[in-house]
């Protein structure tokens, strides 16, 4: 039977057999799922950078840095680590339980659902199922029907080269994806926006089953007086445009002072012409929106500031030009929710105190980003904001360190993964006491 074309409850069913012989437990199992999964990415890497271009007009380089390569990072990384995270830990015991010997075991927690967003949607379909297979779980996933080309690459890649009767997948839109969320899952793993994170939330509950959430949120940028405004347009410029935009942990807006904030927009402008030239429609290296209702609704936000650079498009091409806006209210719209998208403001504030107040004002972000020499606005940065990530003088970056958790807080997200992170995601730690 193709497990595609299953009810969901008869794919679940299915898999959940399956975890119950044990098939998935031992690691030779989950290490061969892993190494097979490379070599679909390395084999049939092709196949995905046709779909990601048809899907969100993505370069070859960029599916291979921020696609493939970052996928295959991670497996060799666990591939590496695997083994020793697997161990046994010991734990004390107390006096009164002299000669007992205690520990604690990951176990897998069974039958895992990962649904995957667009704007990655093979890398952030793939990294959490790496984390569910080196766990020992069965695995559903759901790619997402907003990039059709790379969901329908995915549904007929994977069965070739995983376990078919531990992973299977589910292709389709809202109607599939509500009847798998009526199903009882050990794990649910979503990545996307806080709508439906909220959905995925409530169907959870009816089963009591954990959810990882990675959601996004308005993620700023605080450019201090003595950063070398150079370094920063590149490294902003670099981080905001990648896949226009439509990246979670994209710099969302500025927060600066006024003066810097005048020598910033033509250092900004430059950046984006050093990246992209002059044109950036006719630029090999820049993505486009991925449908015609997110253009129109990043099109509506372009006239909350006066434009630096950019604010051009073409609906028929799905084309939004990198841009820059100046002179932005906090209040207006493109301040009001995530932009996902290509346009970055600016927003002029006194100083360090009042970026921190505009800061906390708001909801949680995903990442904080900071371009300052100042090891005291450092770490009262760390110390005085609340933020997934933080990273100073680099937009992404930390999102590309194995060992470093990646996750959300409030409204960015619960739980986090990558590395050893996503084995504790995906496994119980179970205590174990042996009398003497």
């Amino acid at each position: 039977m193709n497990p595609i074309q299953e009810q969901p409850a008869d794919t679940v069913a299915r898999l959940r057999a399956t975890f119950r012989t044990g098939r998935t437990k031992p690691v030779e199992w989950r290490t061969t799922q892993l190494r097979r999964l490379r070599a679909m990415l390395t084999e049939r890497g092709a196949d995905l950078v046709e779909s990601l271009r048809a899907d969100l007009g993505k370069s070859p380089a960029e599916v291979q840095r921020t696609e493939i390569g970052f996928t295959v990072r991670e497996i060799d990384h666990t591939l590496d680590h695997l083994a020793r995270w697997l161990r046994p830990e010991p734990a004390p015991v107390p006096e009164h339980l002299a000669g007992a010997t205690a520990w604690t075991q990951y176990d897998p927690l069974g039958v895992v659902l990962v649904i995957a967003p667009w704007n990655y949607p093979a890398q952030l379909l793939l990294t959490p199922m790496i984390g569910a297979l080196a766990a020992g779980n069965a695995v559903v996933v759901k790619p997402s029907e907003l990039a059709p080309a790379t969901s329908a690459v995915l549904a007929r890649l994977l069965p070739e080269y995983l376990d078919p009767d531990a992973v299977a997948v589910v292709e389709g839109g809202i109607p599939e994806t509500t009847a798998l969320l009526a199903e009882r899952f050990d794990h649910i793993f979503y990545t996307g926006n806080g709508t439906v994170g909220r959905i995925v939330m409530a169907a959870a509950v009816q089963h009591l089953t954990p959810v990882t959430l990675e959601l996004g949120g308005k993620s700023p940028v605080f450019v201090d007086r003595d950063a070398d405004l150079d370094t920063v347009a590149a490294r902003l410029a670099a981080g905001k445009f990648l896949n226009a935009g439509q990246t979670c942990v994209a710099p969302d807006y500025v927060l600066t002072d006024p003066e810097t904030a005048r020598a910033l927009e033509p250092a900004l402008a430059r950046a984006v012409e050093a990246l992209y030239g002059s044109d950036p429609q006719a630029s090999a290296e820049y993505g486009r929106i991925v449908n015609e209702r997110h253009f129109d609704r990043l099109s509506a936000l372009l006239d909350s500031g006066r434009v630096v650079t950019g604010g051009r498009g073409d609906r028929a091409t799905r084309y939004l030009a990198p841009t820059v806006l100046a002179d932005v209210d906090p209040k207006s719209p493109v301040m009001r929710e995530e932009i996902f998208g290509p346009i970055l403001p600016i927003v002029t504030v006194a100083d360090l105190d009042e970026a921190i107040g505009f800061i906390n004002d708001r909801d949680k972000p995903l990442a904080l980003y900071a371009f300052t020499e100042s090891t005291a606005t450092r770490e009262r940065l760390a110390a005085e904001t609340s933020s997934g990530g933080l990273g100073l003088g680099l937009p992404l970056a930390h999102l590309t360190v194995s060992d470093l958790p990646f996750g959300g807080v409030g409204e960015s997200g619960m739980g986090n993964y990558h590395g050893r992170y996503s084995i504790e995601t995906f496994s119980h730690r179970k205590a174990v006491l042996a009398a003497g």
